[in-house]
């Protein structure tokens, strides 16, 4: 049986991270990260919503996707390396 763990990580290994932030954002044990992957997620469910209220839906997105990245150690896709 695969852990919903494995699911995120194959969703994030995949660059599936839309698919990850949902599952993710569903979980109730997120620690500190709580309030930024569940405003991730309905920052993508409702873009528009988040631009009336003059947020940038993209980047609640991104640092939600930081957020993930830093709880569960993985390779943040954002995050720019120098070279």
């Amino acid at each position: 049986m695969e852990k919903a763990i494995d699911k995120l990580r194959a969703h994030w290994a995949a660059g599936e991270y839309r698919k990850a932030l949902k599952l993710a954002a569903a979980w109730p044990r997120l620690g500190e990260h709580k309030k930024i992957i569940q405003q991730a997620w309905s920052a993508t469910n409702n873009p528009d919503f988040y631009r009336q209220l003059n947020i940038d839906p993209d980047a609640v997105y991104a640092a939600g996707l930081a957020a993930i990245a830093e709880r569960y150690e993985l390779a943040n896709p954002h995050k720019e390396t120098v070279v």
